[in-house]
C-alpha cells in the first residue's frame, strides 16, 4: 500500500462538534462503525482555530485507537465529513476546512455547519430543511444536487430571535415588568423566581446580575415558561407563539429558496427545545407550517447528529443505499 492510501479504503471519518460536546466516528466502506469517541465542545471563537482543531485531533486519535488504527503517515479514511459549531458563514467553513484537512486524516475533507448534520440525520436522502432550536436557533436546507439554503444565524445582528436563550430572556423581561408595574400581569413573575427558590423577580434579577446564579442557568427557565404557557398564562403563551412563528418563518423561507414550498418535503426539527416536545409549541408549528407549506412533513429528529455527519460523508463517496441503511441501523 502507498503512503497516500487510507487505512480504511472508501471509509469516512465523521465529526459532529457542537458547543458543548464532540462526537467522532470512523465508518468503513460497508457502513460498519469501526470506532467512536466523545470529547468536549468545539469553540474556535474562544480558544482559536488551531487550539480547537488540536482538541479535535485528540478525540479523533481516541476513535482511531478504538478502531485499532494509529494516526501517522497514512490517512485514516478516504473522506472527512466534519459538521462544526461556529462554522456559521461560508468563509468560516472554508477556514476550518483548510485547518481540518491539514491534519491529514483523509484524502478529502468537507466542513459544514453542524445544523447540516441534524438535517441529514433526519432525512432518508439529502433533501429537506432543518430548524434547530437549542440554546439558539438556526435553519439550513439542502438538495441532492448540492444546492443549499442557510442563514448567518449569529444573533440579533443577523435577524435571529429564539431558542432557549431568547425564550428565557423574553420570559424574564415580561416577568420583571409585571412585578414592577410597567407591564401586564403574568404568572411568570412568580414561577421564574420560584424555580430558584426565590420569592420575587427583584431577588432573581439581583442574583443573576451579581452572578450568584450563574448566567448559564437561565436556560433552566425555558421549561418553566412552557409549563406556564400550558397552564394558560396569556403572556407565556404569546412568547411560545412567537417562537412558533420564528420556526415556521425560517422553514418556509428555506423551502422557498430550494423550490420546495409546494412540494412534498421533510422539515426536520432538532435541538433541546424541539426535543422537549411541548404540545403548545408543536401544535402551533404544525398548524402554521401546514397553512404555508401544505405538503411539508415535520418530524423531530432523535438520531445522533454524528450519524448525519457520517451520512453526508457516505453521500460524498457515493456509497450504496445498503451502506447508508447499515449505518442507520447501528445508531438506531
Amino acid at each position: 500500500m502507498g503512503l497516500n492510501e487510507p487505512l480504511v479504503p472508501g471509509g469516512v471519518l465523521a465529526i459532529d462538534a457542537g458547543n458543548s460536546k464532540t462526537d467522532v466516528a470512523i465508518v468503513a466502506a460497508d457502513g460498519t462503525v469501526l470506532g467512536t469517541a466523545r470529547g468536549g465542545g468545539f469553540q474556535p471563537p474562544v480558544v482559536g482555530v488551531d487550539a480547537a482543531v488540536a482538541a479535535l485531533a485528540a478525540i479523533v486519535g481516541r476513535a482511531a485507537a478504538e478502531a485499532g488504527l494509529t494516526l501517522g503517515e497514512r490517512p485514516l479514511t478516504e473522506h472527512t465529513s466534519a459538521c462544526l459549531a461556529n462554522a456559521d458563514l461560508p468563509v468560516e467553513e472554508q477556514q476550518l476546512e483548510l485547518a481540518v484537512h491539514a491534519q491529514g486524516w483523509s484524502l478529502s475533507t468537507r466542513v459544514a455547519n453542524d445544523t447540516f448534520a441534524i438535517l441529514r440525520a433526519g432525512v432518508d436522502e439529502p433533501r429537506g430543511v432543518a430548524v434547530v432550536c437549542g440554546a439558539g436557533i438556526n435553519c439550513v436546507g439542502m438538495l441532492p444536487d448540492g444546492r443549499t439554503a442557510r442563514f448567518p444565524a449569529i444573533g440579533k445582528i443577523s435577524g435571529d430571535w429564539g431558542g432557549g436563550s431568547g425564550l428565557a430572556e423574553e420570559a424574564l423581561f415580561h416577568a420583571a415588568r409585571a412585578e414592577d408595574g410597567r407591564g401586564g400581569p403574568t404568572e411568570l413573575a412568580v414561577a421564574l423566581p420560584a424555580h430558584f427558590g426565590l420569592t420575587s423577580m427583584y431577588a432573581l434579577i439581583e442574583a443573576l446580575h451579581l452572578e450568584h446564579i450563574p448566567p448559564s442557568r437561565k436556560y433552566e427557565l425555558t421549561p418553566v415558561l412552557f409549563r406556564t404557557a400550558d397552564a394558560g398564562d396569556p403572556v407565556a403563551r404569546e412568547i411560545v407563539s412567537r417562537q412558533a412563528d420564528e420556526i415556521v418563518a425560517l422553514a418556509t423561507v428555506a423551502l422557498g429558496r430550494l423550490g420546495l414550498l409546494d412540494e412534498e418535503a421533510d422539515v426536520v426539527l432538532g435541538g433541546g427545545v424541539m426535543a422537549a416536545g411541548n404540545p403548545t409549541l408543536m401544535d402551533a408549528i404544525t398548524e402554521r407550517l401546514t397553512a404555508r407549506a401544505p405538503k411539508a412533513v415535520t418530524r423531530v429528529v432523535s438520531a445522533a447528529p454524528v450519524l448525519g455527519a457520517a451520512l453526508l460523508g457516505l453521500d460524498h463517496v457515493a456509497a450504496e443505499p445498503a451502506v447508508h441503511a447499515r449505518l442507520r441501523a447501528h445508531y438506531a
